[in-house]
């Protein structure tokens, strides 16, 4: 049995040529788009290989300035009394704050032994970020316990008291909250407003 197979011939020179010109296909910078309206940041893909703007912008949720602006604005939430809100930008700035910190330690570790001194810089920013995100977590209870919802509180001043440790400030007035709130009802013996009012 014969079977007759017509195969087109593409002479070698043509695939090389075809090659090249998928190579050379153009790339496109993603350029934000604004409305003269819109001061807040868009959002980062990190998976878009386009996106081509440095994360150190003014207008870049994910930095360490725009997380302190968010948290900025959950203080000015507070003072006019619109918790919701101030609850709102609060979580948002632990979000920011966790992931650069992530961000920071994974750096760390891609460049311990490589290159330390990069690898030092990055422990360190990752360090300031966690104290931020700490910062932003201790506020964001003390709200929740404004709002009479130690439900809400609760958990979030335990997770202080962890990353901290009961030694530290924060670690200190996490703690002093819980015993506030009647959750613990030992008082460290270690800093002088630790105790049971």
């Amino acid at each position: 049995m014969k079977f007759a197979a017509t195969v087109p011939v593409i002479p070698l020179a043509s695939l090389s040529l075809i090659a090249a010109l998928s190579l050379l296909s153009p790339t496109h910078a993603q350029v934000p788009t604004l409305t003269p309206n819109s001061n807040q940041a868009q959002p980062i893909d990190p998976n878009d290989p386009n996106n081509l703007r440095p994360v150190t912008q003014n207008s870049s949720v994910l930095s360490i300035d725009g997380g302190k602006r968010l948290m900025s604005e959950a203080e000015s939430a507070v003072s006019s009394q619109n918790f919701d809100t101030a609850v709102k930008k609060l979580q948002e700035a632990r979000v920011v704050f966790n992931q650069l910190s992530n961000f920071y330690q994974e750096l760390t570790s891609s460049f311990s032994g490589i290159d330390n001194r990069v690898a030092d810089k990055q422990r360190r920013k990752a360090l300031e970020t966690a104290q931020l995100r700490d910062e932003a977590t201790y506020r964001l209870a003390v709200v929740h316990r404004s709002q009479n919802k130690p439900e809400l509180a609760v958990p979030l001043l335990v997770q202080i008291v962890k990353s901290q440790n009961p030694t530290r400030d924060l670690g200190k007035k996490a703690y002093q909250q819980l015993v506030e709130l009647g959750f613990v009802d030992s008082p460290t013996s270690s800093g002088g407003n630790a105790s049971k009012k």
